[in-house]
């Protein structure tokens, strides 16, 4: 394995050659420039696989935590997994040894060559804006329709009683409050802070402050008057934008203001260049309602100890058992936090 800044000029043309190859890697966590970012702040090292020509066939980028191998990026990364050619095949064993006993994944996309380890299937849902608010409309679901028709009653309601509606689609003001309210939003719910690890903020800093053609942070922000109702912070990868980090004002929780941002940012996705809105996994009202389809991610353990699979399977039986339960929901969140 070599460390994300010891990549060749070769290494990464054929990173970003494999990617193109591969339409089921299209977002922005298949990207190297996510990598890259993320290298600044906590070290990525990349498997490089040949063929015996020496052709790089695959690469997977991760992290070491101990004797096990995590996915570039977690526990804040959606998308996991090599970036391959369709087809190729990938031997996930081969990562194990010297130390490592273990590669752990919660949101793997191409599951091919992992089947012996994954434990459990989620849906990840997205949103289709080709051809930005009105192509949504017709293609969402009545929900959907029926939950942005009352976003655009409730815009005209916070204009009438906060002040003029802006929306910034794509800024770079904004982020260090944006953080503030996800971490409060954290606190309030009991979920994990993502944030509360050092170097997690200045990575979306980091990311705001990308601006390449196919690769940049998003930051989108919904004010009326002087009130900030919504922002939401993302990665772009050409015309895939990943939803990542949204929040709301829940002083002006009544407005539903996280849906007020989603259709102007649907508005604005031809002028983005965007026609998908990955949401992520989750088991998010909003996202059910608002979704147009889904991919599907699998989470599991790589490992030659049976016992220690057998161990992930029970924690995710018992974690999915706890999620069907009104009375389990918070035992759920502890498990997913472990």
């Amino acid at each position: 394995m070599k460390a994300f800044d010891e990549l060749t000029t070769e290494d990464l043309d054929a990173w970003h050659t494999l990617r193109a190859a591969n339409p089921a890697l299209d977002s922005p966590y298949f990207h190297p420039g996510f990598a890259a970012a993320v290298h600044e702040f906590q070290p990525v090292r990349v498997a490089v696989s040949r063929d015996p020509d020496g052709k790089v066939v695959s690469l997977l980028a991760c992290h070491r935590d101990g004797a096990l191998l995590r996915p570039v990026g977690w526990p804040g990364a959606d998308f996991q997994g090599p970036v391959r050619a369709p087809g190729t095949a990938f031997r996930p064993l081969d990562l194990l040894g010297r130390g490592i006993r273990g590669l752990a994944f919660d949101h793997l996309l191409e599951a091919e060559g992992f089947e012996p380890w994954i434990v459990s299937r989620r849906p990840s849902p997205y949103v289709d804006v080709t051809g930005g608010l009105d192509g949504y409309l017709g293609r969402a679901t009545r929900t959907g329709k029926d939950n942005l028709g009352q976003a655009r009653r409730r815009t005209a309601k916070a204009e009438r009683t906060l002040g003029p509606i802006r929306f910034a689609a794509d800024t770079v003001d904004g982020l260090e409050h944006v953080i503030r309210l996800k971490r409060a939003q954290y606190a309030a719910t009991g979920a994990k802070d993502y944030f509360a690890e050092p170097g997690r903020a200045e990575l979306l800093t980091k990311l705001l402050h990308t601006r390449g053609p196919d690769f940049a942070g998003v930051l989108s922000t919904l004010h009326a008057g002087p009130h900030l109702l919504a922002a939401h912070f993302g990665m772009r990868a050409g015309g895939v934008l990943h939803w990542w980090f949204p929040v709301y004002d829940p002083a002006h929780a009544a407005l539903a203001p996280g849906w007020i941002l989603l259709r102007e940012l649907m508005a604005a996705a031809p002028a983005l260049g965007v026609h998908r809105i990955d949401l992520g996994r989750g088991d998010d009202e909003y996202k059910r309602r608002a979704k147009t389809g889904e991919s599907v991610v699998c989470q599991g353990l790589v490992t030659r100890n049976p016992a220690r699979l057998a161990a992930r399977r029970a924690r995710d039986s018992l974690a999915a058992t706890a999620r069907r339960s009104t009375f389990l929901r918070d035992l759920a969140r502890k498990i997913r936090n472990l």
